[in-house]
């Protein structure tokens, strides 16, 4: 119940948001915190709850952006067929990347996802018939869900906020499952839950594609808000800013991406206007955040918390 009213009450803060922020630079700001959450939630799947780091997750953002302006641009399709294209097309792509990459573990399985990523940075680079190029693909147009125009900042923030809110719902609902719990079981105890009859590498691969459709869902969203996509999407830049959010956040918990999400937002959008070398104050916090608060933001605060109401009580 308690857990209801909290989640209630954070949907209900965020709705109202625009309403407080006023200035449509900051409504535009909060959307793309949004989708860069549902990114990190996505790759938090594997890094946080299946013990899978990846520099390569950039690959679903970029395919699901690329697949769905391809489709919309040169089959006319409309966004929502397009983005529905898109997550199937990236979800495919998740379910044969997983194949490779679960071949191995550890610093193994982060080499492949980096290289797999590299190599679909260097095909939007060079396939420029179907990417585009350095020129990247452009000329979408925001969907009209019911016939409401997305064109401006507030309507689409709200569109974001619902596919968020959908997002978190539904991964709160996966890694909280008897799945959720086998996939956690696998990262602690791998050899322990084969021993127990568990199939070890495909819970992992089950946590790789789900992992992935939700990086594509980021993906439709992201084309869709910047009505562009370029090949900066697919960078090693773009993973390293993801997974950066999943460990400042806190790996392993809901809020976490979220808090991540937003403090890199903010900083690479907010504080770069008046911090010239803003990459500098980032290396910064993420070092302060990995001395003082090893577990990330939202784990460490808590137990911050905790520990000065026990200090407090009688």
């Amino acid at each position: 119940m308690k857990r209801a009213v909290l989640a209630a009450a954070g949907v209900a803060a965020l709705a109202l948001l625009p309403c407080a922020l006023g200035n449509e630079y900051y409504v535009n700001l909060s959307s793309q915190v949004l989708i860069a959450a549902i990114f990190a939630m996505s790759l938090n799947i594997l890094v946080g709850y299946g013990g899978l780091v990846s520099l390569g997750h950039a690959a679903y953002l970029g395919v699901g952006a690329y697949a769905t302006a391809w489709v919309a641009l040169r089959f006319g399709l409309g966004p929502f067929a397009s983005g529905a294209v898109a997550l199937g097309v990236t979800t495919l792509m998740a379910a044969a990347y997983g194949v490779l990459a679960l071949r191995a573990s550890g610093l193994g399985f982060l080499m492949i996802t980096l290289a797999l990523g590299q190599i679909l940075w260097g095909l939007a680079y060079r396939w420029v018939s179907v990417t585009g190029g350095d020129n990247g693909l452009s000329g979408l147009v925001r969907p009209r869900p019911f016939g409401i125009d997305l064109t401006d900042a507030r309507p689409f923030y709200y569109f974001t906020l619902v596919v968020f809110v959908a997002a978190f719902a539904l991964i709160a609902l996966f890694v909280r499952s008897p799945f959720g719990a086998s996939l956690q079981g696998a990262r602690d105890q791998p050899r322990r839950m084969t021993a127990l009859g568990f199939h070890v590498w495909m819970i992992r691969w089950i946590a790789f594609v789900v992992s992935g459709f939700w990086g594509a869902v980021a993906g439709v969203l992201y084309v869709y808000y910047n009505n562009f996509i370029s090949p900066h999407a697919l960078s090693l830049t773009q993973s390293a800013e993801v997974l950066l959010m999943v460990i400042a956040g806190g790996p392993a918990t809901l809020l976490g991406p979220l808090v991540g999400a937003a403090l890199v937002v903010l900083v690479k959008d907010v504080a770069s206007a008046y911090v010239e070398r803003w990459t500098l104050l980032l290396g910064v916090i993420f070092v302060a955040i990995v001395l003082f608060l090893p577990d990330g933001l939202v784990p460490g605060v808590r137990r911050l918390w905790v520990d000065r109401i026990a200090r407090r009580a009688p």
